[in-house]
């Protein structure tokens, strides 16, 4: 769902927040994209490259990620690839994801639904 700007609206989708968080320290190409998320998920989800490519052409549309260069530490004589990087708006949307996820959690632990935090 779109707002009338074009930017994401109300809760992102799984893919959707899993790339913004694969970005949140590191610019990453698309593979890397997908390898972290698959890590991060225990294999869970295994993005295809149709919905990985499309999800970032609409994340770069919202203006929550953009191309970006080659960083300095890419392997020499590697084949080209294209990096993207957390814009600013990406930023605070999946901060602002991460804090609804944060007070369902804290409402769940309230419940007993979850254990306690360490």
């Amino acid at each position: 769902m779109r707002n009338s700007d074009g930017s994401l609206a109300g809760n992102l989708s799984p893919v959707v927040f899993q790339i913004l968080l694969s970005l949140a320290d590191s610019d990453l190409h698309g593979y890397g994209i997908k390898l972290e998320v698959e890590k991060r998920t225990d294999g869970a989800m295994n993005l295809g490259s149709g919905t990985l490519y499309e999800a970032i052409q609409r994340l770069e549309a919202c203006g929550y990620i953009k191309e970006c260069d080659t960083p300095p530490d890419a392997p020499s004589g590697a084949r080209k690839r294209r990096y993207y990087r957390l814009r600013v708006a990406g930023r605070e949307v999946l901060e602002s994801e991460l804090a609804q996820m944060d007070k369902i959690v804290k409402y769940a632990r309230r419940k007993k639904l979850m254990p306690q935090a360490r």
